[in-house]
């Protein structure tokens, strides 16, 4: 089931997203979020990173998963999913980053380092909170269009189209790593709550098939109409297309 909140621009939805979580933090003892990276999650921890600052959020007994990491890149890369979790969350609020987990990129092995990562998350207990981007084409984390939903954490080799995507954060296309360890659908699909932020109307035609087409895998973000706690927070230009909002 899906629940929308319907809000009117990405400064709405960065906020509302913001107490969504921060609600999380203080209700548990020792809440688990499933971390996201990208464009759309960086207004909301701007928000909590205020929140802290003002004295309104403890961050102390937070652990946190993220959903990938580029494979190849070191956590030291300016390019890699660590580094932004640290610029734009991390470093800024109390949270210890021995309980800040991402993907290891460094690891050759892929077996190994999906293996270890969900290993890991099973030993927190799993995930409480998971926050979700939407990509162009439907992915969530790096789970691309395919034949069937990945279930565990895998290495995934990235579509074409997430590549372009991509390339605005690099210098140019040759330098976007063609490989990620991605958290799997099952992975994601066995977190207690999903907190999924869409904002713009470049996201409309795809939320639509998220919300009201088939669930299928070459829509991978649409198997979350099976998930029985999902918070979709959109904006009005991202749900301009959905006809049952």
């Amino acid at each position: 089931m899906i629940q929308i909140e319907k809000v009117k621009d990405y400064s709405a939805l960065s906020k509302k997203a913001a107490m969504f979580i921060a609600a999380e933090i203080v209700q548990r003892k020792l809440p688990v979020l499933g971390l996201a990276t990208g464009s759309t999650p960086i207004g909301t921890y701007k928000v909590l990173r205020e929140l802290y600052q003002e004295g309104r959020l403890d961050f102390s007994s937070v652990r946190s998963v993220n959903l990938d990491e580029y494979r190849g890149l070191s956590p030291e890369d300016s390019h890699s999913y660590r580094y932004f979790m640290n610029e734009e969350l991390f470093n800024h609020v109390n949270i210890k980053i021995s309980n800040t987990h991402v993907p290891d990129g460094t690891l050759k092995e892929a077996k190994e380092a999906c293996e270890s990562y969900e290993e890991l998350i099973q030993s927190l207990g799993g995930i409480h909170l998971q926050i979700l981007g939407l990509g162009h084409d439907g992915h969530i984390g790096f789970n691309e269009p395919s034949n069937h939903f990945p279930a565990k954490t895998h290495c995934v080799k990235l579509t074409e189209e997430t590549i372009n995507a991509n390339q605005r954060f690099f210098a140019k296309k040759e330098d976007v790593p063609t490989e990620a360890y991605t958290m799997g659908i099952g992975t994601i699909m066995h977190a207690e709550k999903i907190l999924l932020l869409v904002s713009g109307k470049d996201k409309a035609s795809i939320l639509q098939k998220v919300l009201e087409g088939p669930v299928t895998p070459d829509v991978p973000a649409s198997i979350l109409q099976f998930h029985p706690n999902v918070i979709l927070i959109a904006d009005e230009e991202a749900l301009s297309l959905c006809k049952t909002v």
